[in-house]
């Protein structure tokens, strides 16, 4: 089964249906529970980072009142996995602020809509509830960031890579690693007809109404195997795979630096490299 390197998503056209494309948005935590197994990731992954930078003292401060860690999710789309990541931060008792950014005018408003709508539900229970202060969305490239200057503890994206050409996919490490001072994950499909089956049986359901089952199968077939990744994957990047068809590329940093500051110290490697 080859890589369908020149299939186009339906929501990535800038005239595709909108109200398809906000159905699809608002589909995308539903099947990124069933498929993508982010809390998975989160907690095996991401929460030791995320725990030890917490417990880091901020500037000027005791190690009883630590800093604030820091998450950057890259192409959020409808904002969902940065939603759930600090909703799972906060009930794991850490404080986390999780940045999306996405250069899509439409998955932004989206996104900062569903962020809106949570922390009006949440009130005042929690500074840190999903969608208040413990979130925020931006329009921006990865590349932006990385002018800035900015850090984060952790650097994650789903189903990202994919849609990149290998220029592209250069690019997006290249700022990952600079972005990232404690670890960096991109989670995307693992290409199998095993999983364009399955897929495509379990979402016909949803056939029609959004572009979920016709851009997810696009999404498989173009997606990488875990071979064809990892002969991508630039030193200091490790590819995993994970179950239900999944490819983790992750890249952990040699040393911490200072997250959510300009030009905060950090440095690429560290991870063992996939023949």
């Amino acid at each position: 089964m080859r890589r369908a390197v020149d299939a186009v998503e339906e929501m990535d056209r800038p005239d595709c249906d909108p109200l398809k494309l906000q159905r699809t948005y608002a589909q995308f935590p539903l099947v990124n529970r069933a498929f993508a197994h982010w809390h998975g990731i989160y907690r095996d992954l991401l929460r030791p980072v995320l725990a030890t930078a917490a417990q880091t003292p901020a500037s000027g401060t005791s190690l009883r009142h630590g800093r604030t860690a820091t998450v950057l999710d890259i192409g959020s789309g409808g904002g969902d996995i940065a939603l759930a990541l600090a909703g799972w931060a906060a009930r794991d008792g850490l404080a986390v602020q999780v940045t999306g950014i996405d250069p899509d005018a439409r998955a932004h408003a989206f996104a900062s809509g569903e962020a809106a709508r949570i922390a009006a539900r949440a009130g005042s229970r929690s500074a840190a509830a999903p969608g208040g202060p413990g979130v925020v969305f931006r329009r921006a490239h990865s590349a932006d960031l990385v002018a800035e200057g900015a850090r984060f503890d952790a650097v994650v994206s789903n189903h990202v890579l994919h849609h990149l050409g290998q220029e592209e996919l250069a690019g997006l490490l290249a700022d990952s690693q600079a972005l990232a001072s404690g670890i960096a994950v991109h989670a995307d499909i693992r290409r199998s007809r095993a999983a364009l089956l399955l897929f495509g049986a379990v979402t016909l359901p949803l056939a029609g109404r959004s572009f979920i089952r016709r851009d997810g199968l696009t999404s498989i077939r173009r997606s990488y195997t875990e071979a064809e990744l990892a002969a991508l994957a630039p030193a200091g990047w490790e590819v995993r795979s994970r179950a239900p068809f999944r490819n983790l590329l992750i890249h952990t940093a040699a040393r911490p630096g200072r997250p959510g500051t300009p030009g905060g110290p950090g440095a690429a490697g560290g991870a063992k490299d996939v023949p």
